[in-house]
């Protein structure tokens, strides 16, 4: 049972306009969303934040950004994050080997060493204490712009902002994303957990 219970789609119409950009990302508005509009002003704000963070300005993919937003989730073991990072990859055009592989980004063949590089600064990054390091910068600097790296790090920041919002509020999950979470994360222990 969630914290606070979401409210419905209706309730602030700014938000549900807003939302629409989540039928895409998602094919659903997401619960957590459905929950920070009984303060309007913070969904609105972070689905504007979400837009921002998500527009592609540089080399960084869609599908690269879910991929940094997952490994972000998977560090802080938001359950809830890790399946709709999954899900919205999939719908971004990440590889099925990249898919079905992304806990073995180190190793496997799928994955270049540009987003090894990401993807290691999205895994240091979301640790606490945080990790980045000198060895992380120049890895990045062998492969990323600086505009590049911004983008980075604002979507390792903005999933810090849901995987606590998320996992506080034991936010109820959507059956699309279980799917998802099932489909390319459960052979490896995913489950709903609190998001029930």
């Amino acid at each position: 049972m969630p914290l606070v219970t979401p409210l419905s789609p209706e309730h602030d119409l700014e938000t549900k306009a807003l939302a629409e950009f989540f039928n895409e990302t998602l094919g659903f508005c997401p619960n957590s969303v459905l929950t920070m509009q009984r303060r309007p002003a913070i969904s609105k704000a972070f689905i504007n934040l979400n837009k921002a963070v998500m527009a592609n300005e540089g080399r960084v993919t869609s599908a690269l950004k879910r991929m940094i937003a997952w490994v972000s989730s998977n560090a802080t073991g938001c359950r809830y994050c890790q399946a709709h990072a999954i899900r919205a990859a999939e719908r971004y055009g990440a590889e099925q080997e990249q898919l079905d592989n992304i806990w073995e980004y180190r190793t496997h063949p799928a994955f270049s060493e540009a987003e090894r590089a990401a993807l290691d600064f999205s895994l240091a990054a979301s640790q606490v204490p945080n990790a980045v390091d000198n060895t992380i910068k120049k890895r990045l600097y062998e492969h990323w712009n600086e505009g590049e790296i911004v983008e980075m790090l604002g979507v390792i920041s903005l999933f810090g902002y849901l995987n606590r919002w998320n996992d506080s509020m034991g936010t109820s999950i959507e059956d699309g994303a279980v799917e998802s979470g099932e489909q390319y994360l459960g052979k490896h222990g995913w489950e709903k957990g609190k998001h029930v």
